[in-house]
């Protein structure tokens, strides 16, 4: 079988990203223009800025990536998008750029569900054997699946309010700390103890999740010693949050182990660069003798070889779509 190559882009939020993924696996070239250091000014990703950046960036990004790859668009076999979820200007711009791209060269349209792409980032590094465990953990997702093989999903549980990286990120904001919150807590919390009593958000033994209260709790824990004139020991505030964070993610995985006897857990989306969650994740995969596959660094993050793997599948099967394909801001794997 001939090696097939698939160039895919990348644009549900605020990085912009081409790639070129042979075979679904192996990452030819990968370019990424990422708007942090805009965003961090307003304290998180404003859409409208957002949208206008995307637009400016990718064209430059497409050539990066062609050029890093020693290829044209002529040589590659398919054009893949992230199509959902994210914003919703955001995603037009990478799917009116693939749109155009597919119908001036000949080739096939692949959709993407981002989520989907978290997962089969994984697949970067180390094949992805079924059945397994996925969990995705990300700014707007906490999602716990099982996946007994290629785009087969079975949903065990979510979150009921808050994704865990959204509070992460509200949590930041409260004790002052700035955009993206989620990797500076985590510095902060290295530092600090756990200190504070925060209330572990328990749902029986389902395999959803709820970190609103927690949330609130630290946020009117904030308040209160505000108004008592007392200071937040925020070092000792991260650590507490986090713990209990990434306990109930722990925990929920290991019933799953328990009652599902999967033996491979693939963690997925922004959260998993936490280098305390796969800390945490090893000990209970070691326990329970389960292989953990979680990406490098590079593939935790949003980035479109993420989303080349993931087309890959849709390729051999032939799912391919059409020029009516439109954006969707919000939906479900399962």
């Amino acid at each position: 079988m001939k090696d097939v190559y698939i160039l895919a882009i990348e644009s549900s939020c605020d990085e912009t990203s081409v790639a070129i993924v042979k075979n679904g696996c192996d990452v030819v070239s990968l370019a990424i223009n990422t708007q942090i250091d805009t965003h961090k000014k307003y304290g998180g990703v404003v859409p409208e800025i957002a949208s206008r950046m995307h637009t400016e960036a990718i064209t430059v990004v497409l050539e990066d990536c062609l050029d890093k790859a020693g290829m044209q668009i002529k040589d590659v076999d398919a054009i893949a998008v992230t199509y959902a979820p994210g914003l919703t200007g955001s995603l037009m711009v990478g799917v009116e750029a693939a749109k155009m791209l597919a119908l001036i060269y000949n080739k096939p349209l692949i959709a993407v569900n981002h989520l989907i792409g978290h997962i089969y980032a994984n697949n970067l590094e180390d094949k992805l054997e079924y059945p397994l465990l996925a969990l995705i953990v990300s700014g707007g997702h906490t999602e716990l699946l099982v996946m007994e093989d290629d785009y087969k999903f079975k949903k065990l549980g979510e979150t009921l309010d808050d994704a865990i990286g959204e509070a992460y990120d509200k949590v930041a904001r409260v004790i002052g700390l700035s955009y993206p919150g989620g990797p500076n807590i985590e510095k902060l919390a290295l530092k600090g103890k756990h200190t504070y009593d925060l209330p572990k958000p328990v749902i029986d033994d389902t395999y959803d999740f709820s970190y609103s209260g927690l949330k609130s709790a630290v946020i009117n824990l904030v308040h209160k010693e505000s108004l008592r004139g007392n200071s937040i020991r925020k070092e000792d505030l991260a650590k507490s949050f986090q713990d209990v964070a990434i306990d109930e993610l722990v925990r929920k995985v290991e019933l799953a182990f328990n009652n599902t006897g999967l033996n491979t857990l693939v963690i997925a989306g922004g959260v998993s660069a936490n280098k305390y969650l796969k800390e945490e994740m090893e000990k209970v995969c070691h326990k329970h003798n389960v292989k953990l596959l979680i990406p490098r660094l590079l593939y935790c993050t949003d980035n479109a070889a993420m989303i080349g793997a993931a087309a890959y599948p849709k390729y051999l099967k032939k799912e391919f779509s059409d020029y009516s394909l439109n954006v969707c801001s919000r939906v479900d794997i399962v």
